[in-house]
């Protein structure tokens, strides 16, 4: 057992049980309001008031300086797109990123969205990242290691001749925002940490249409593909239990991927 991943309790399950539940709901809330002509700004601030109306911290805000409620990150952006002034516009995917504090214990998730009529194969990359993610979280389990779950998400998007962003990965949570271990997203089996009951981490590819690459922009937060391909990225916070494993940030709707229950047109 690696000494700095933290083991978290049943008492502290329940704790993230409260905080997840937090977190999806505001995802829940706020698609509706993902329509063309809304700015990002403008849900960001609607995520904002219903994070402190349920009692939760915004966990971003001020995070390392960083300036908004939320993450929103567009089409070729691959995480950590500021809210802004840009009104969606039809096509446009989008990334909406939350974490909350809740009692001390965090909750992180995030989900993709589109307006309009994106193109097939925007529509094709988010339900491709979405059964990556549940894929990944279908092995964890104690005894299943680190690299297993870094092998099933890039074989199974690397199949689909998509490609598996390498610079930013999942990450322990629990009582802290950003804690050990590292969850990659590509990897070799039966490699890295062997999973314990009581581990508590995020699992959130990021996949993109064209190369891996990424770039950082000049705010030092919004990361862009190099090749200016389009993005996506889901999310879960997830507790490693005696027989599998516990998803925190389910949506409480039956929301998974969208277009969430509504017909595509």
């Amino acid at each position: 057992m690696s000494s700095s991943i933290k083991i978290y309790s049943q008492k502290d399950f329940e704790g993230l049980r409260k905080a997840g539940k937090v977190a999806a709901h505001i995802l829940d809330y706020i698609t509706p309001f993902v329509q063309i002509g809304i700015t990002t700004d403008e849900l960001d601030t609607l995520c904002y008031k219903e994070i402190l109306k349920n009692g939760a911290i915004p966990a971003c805000l001020g995070y390392n300086g960083y300036p908004k409620t939320t993450c929103i990150s567009l089409n070729h952006v691959i995480c950590h797109g500021i809210p802004s002034p840009r009104k969606l516009a039809n096509g446009d995917i989008l990334n909406i990123d939350v974490t909350v504090i809740v009692d001390g214990y965090y909750g992180d998730t995030s989900r993709m969205y589109f307006v309009g009529k994106p193109s097939a194969k925007a529509l094709e990359l988010i339900d491709t990242t979405y059964a990556a993610l549940m894929s990944a979280i279908d092995i964890v389990r104690p005894g299943v290691k680190l690299g297993d779950i870094g092998y099933v998400i890039q074989n199974f998007v690397e199949n689909k001749k998509f490609s598996v962003v390498r610079d930013y990965c999942g990450h322990g949570t629990g009582k802290v925002f950003h804690d050990e271990p590292a969850v990659l997203h590509f990897g070799k089996p039966n490699t890295g940490e062997e999973l314990l009951p009581g581990y508590v981490f995020t699992i959130e590819p990021m996949i993109n249409v064209g190369g891996y690459k990424s770039r950082l922009m000049s705010d030092g937060w919004t990361a862009i593909t190099a090749d200016h391909s389009l993005s996506a990225q889901f999310e879960h916070t997830i507790g490693v239990t005696e027989d599998g494993c516990e998803i925190f940030t389910e949506s409480l709707m039956g929301f998974s991927k969208p277009p969430y229950g509504f017909e595509r047109k």
